[in-house]
């Protein structure tokens, strides 16, 4: 029998060896042989160390005399520049100094049959795709159903691990709301003493146990800092005191952890931060036998330890605390937590290698609720951010958000789902706001679903319970960047203008390429404040390598209209003609693309008729025409009034 060559996946991309050929998205790329040969060599060896001596032997035989240096560095650029990958900030290659070159994200060997496929993980039957598409967001109207699994509440589960930007959250320009009465508590991460890096997997895993078990005392009454926030500190330790203004708390759980062989001793101590009173501090000693049971049982009696000792005063004795559904493996549940990592960074490469991590945990583990639902929210993100068609991806999206809930209905990462999908393409806002607030219900302390049902709301003009739920999200994730930003966000919708400039520039100034900063420039204009506006731009377009491309020129064209330049817009706008007639009919401009450069030019007709587009094909394009002030020109046209009516925001 013929063995086929292998065809690589990694990313949004796949390398086939047989045909010779890179393609992204299905199309084809330009790539000369060496550069080729160079990513072949990384793929085969995915994870490791790539020598620059081997890629010599590889590419240039003993007799052949050419400049090694030059051309491998050329083969590296080229590759890198096809991939739209940087040196500084790999996505894909990395270099190692002074020894080679290494991929760095997720590689998968899949057969000929299987690259025909989008290239994302959980291939849906047909018979399931079909039920998955168009039908309302509510799982009981869809699926019989199937065996549950308990309950897991309380996983923000984000892993940011290493990320040194975010030490300047120290100085955050705007606060979110203060706690209003309710007690705040943070558990730091827990200190491995083991002598060993390989155990930090260990101490990360009990920081998140410790925050699950905690969140469900008492969320009416206590709050937990989610994830997100404290594992900043592993890297950028601070004081007690100033860890309790940055993330506005009363109370911090500090812990360790010592292990062998065969046992494991776990210290874990509560402080009131006020006077840096110890309010109790315990010892556990255990056998080694089973990590995720053990971290659950140690987690549940410190949880049992801190209701007893706060419980007078904060918390009340009707606790209800569904069991905890644990992956077959720490294995899994490292690769659960890696998808999130991946699936927090709000980037193209990272979505796509977050999927890549939850398919592998659904591969070990096919009951595992929480990787499905992470599927779910890459899925339905890759569509909103306009990174994938989303008629290719939101049934995929619902598909594993359902079967999450067949596997435990009481999954509050997996109604947020539902509700992110019904809004964002079904225009379902009931059944929306059904599901965010069923997530709330099961999980009080999950800081992404008020970050959701927020936004829900302000697409709707309700912006007083809106910043009511932003302000919670961020009490919960102080340090999440897209948080932060989404409020920044919610501000621009209701016209504070000059607040959300505001929030915008506390967000870049903790991390300037996150992405959904450069909604800024919308404030900008609606400011008045076009040069700045028009600087950013041309800024982002010079850093990402944009210049020349549709998405350049229709922002220019777009910035020009509204500064009253019109023959600047009106020249930007044939640059982007010119542009997009070179691409592909699969490189498509994205619809807001062009309403960009439409509305810049003011050719409102034509904007328009990308609307109505949009709107037959669901995609999100149509969720703020309520509140954005970007459609205020097209609000008088009888036309923009019946597509409000159609999706539901009138």
């Amino acid at each position: 029998m013929l063995v086929q060559p292998p065809i690589f996946r990694f990313g949004p991309f796949e390398l086939s060896l047989r045909t010779r050929e890179l393609c992204k998205h299905g199309i084809k790329l330009k790539l000369r042989p060496q550069p080729f040969q160079v990513l072949t060599a990384l793929v085969e060896r995915a994870g490791d160390v790539v020598t620059r001596e081997e890629l010599r032997e590889l590419l240039w035989s003993s007799e052949t005399f050419v400049d090694f240096e030059q051309g491998l560095n050329t083969s590296i650029k080229e590759l890198r520049a096809v991939l739209n990958d940087t040196a500084e900030a790999p996505q894909y290659v990395a270099t190692v100094p002074k020894v080679g070159y290494r991929i760095i994200v997720p590689v998968h060997v899949v057969s000929v049959a299987e690259s025909s496929e989008p290239e994302l993980g959980l291939k849906l039957p047909e018979r399931e795709v079909a039920s998955a598409e168009g039908l309302p967001s509510n799982p009981n109207r869809r699926l019989p159903a199937l065996l549950r699994w308990p309950a897991v509440a309380g996983i923000v589960a984000a892993l940011l691990i290493g990320l040194a930007s975010y030490w300047r959250w120290s100085r955050p320009r705007v606060n979110a709301q203060p706690a209003g009465g309710k007690l705040m508590l943070a558990v730091l991460p827990f200190e491995n003493l083991t002598g060993d890096a390989g155990q930090e997997y260990f101490s990360d895993g009990l920081t998140e146990e410790m925050i699950s078990q905690l969140a469900r005392i008492d969320p009416q009454q206590m709050g937990v800092i989610a994830r997100t926030s404290v594992m900043h500190y592993k890297q950028n330790p601070k004081p007690l005191e100033q860890v309790g203004r940055e993330l506005g708390v009363e109370y911090v759980l500090e812990g360790s952890v010592r292990r062998d062989a065969s046992t494991v001793r776990i210290s874990a101590q509560l402080i009131q931060l006020e006077d840096q009173t110890h309010l109790w501090s315990r010892q556990y000693d255990r056998e080694l036998n089973n990590l995720l049971v053990l971290q659950a049982e140690i987690a549940q009696e410190i949880a049992d330890e801190i209701q007893l000792t706060l419980g007078n005063k904060h918390a009340s004795n009707s606790v209800s605390r569904p069991a905890n559904r644990s992956p077959v493996s720490y294995d899994t549940y490292d690769l659960y937590l890696k998808g999130r990592y991946n699936w927090n960074k709000r980037s193209e490469p990272g979505f796509h290698q977050a999927a890549g991590f939850f398919q592998q945990a659904i591969d070990k583990d096919p009951n595992y609720a929480q990787a499905y639902a992470g599927l779910a929210d890459t899925f339905a993100l890759l569509s909103t951010w306009n990174f994938v068609p989303a008629k290719d991806f939101v049934p995929r999206a619902r598909f594993a958000a359902l079967k999450a809930l067949e596997i435990n209905d009481n999954l509050a990462e997996a109604h947020a789902s539902l509700g992110l999908i019904a809004e964002q393409f079904d225009y379902d806002w009931q059944t929306a706001e059904k599901e965010f607030r069923r997530a709330i219900q099961l999980d009080p302390s999950y800081a992404t679903a008020h970050q959701w049902y927020a936004e829900c709301l302000s697409f709707q003009g309700r912006f007083d319970e809106a910043f009511a739920e932003s302000d919670r999200a961020r009490q919960l994730d102080p340090l999440s960047l897209i948080i932060a930003a989404d409020h920044a966000v919610i501000l621009y919708y209701s016209r504070k203008y000059d607040r959300a400039i505001e929030q915008f520039l506390a967000v870049r100034d903790m991390e300037p390429d996150f992405p959904r900063s450069q909604f800024i420039v919308y404030s900008y204009l609606e400011e008045g404040k076009f040069a700045e506006a028009l600087d950013l731009v041309e800024k982002y377009a010079r850093k990402h390598r944009l210049e020349g491309t549709p998405d350049f020129f229709a922002d220019e064209a777009y910035v020009y209209g509204r500064w009253g330049r019109q023959g600047e817009a009106q020249r930007a706008f044939v640059r982007f003609e010119e542009q997009s007639k070179l691409r592909t009919s699969s490189e498509a401009d994205p619809a807001s693309v062009l309403l960009r450069a439409f509305m810049g030019v003011g050719r409102k007709d034509d904007a328009i008729a990308v609307l109505q587009k949009g709107y037959a094909e669901h995609t999100n394009l149509l969720v703020s025409l309520k509140v954005g002030p970007f459609y205020d020109p097209l609000r008088n046209d009888a036309r923009f009034q019946d597509l409000m009516l159609r999706a539901h925001l009138r």
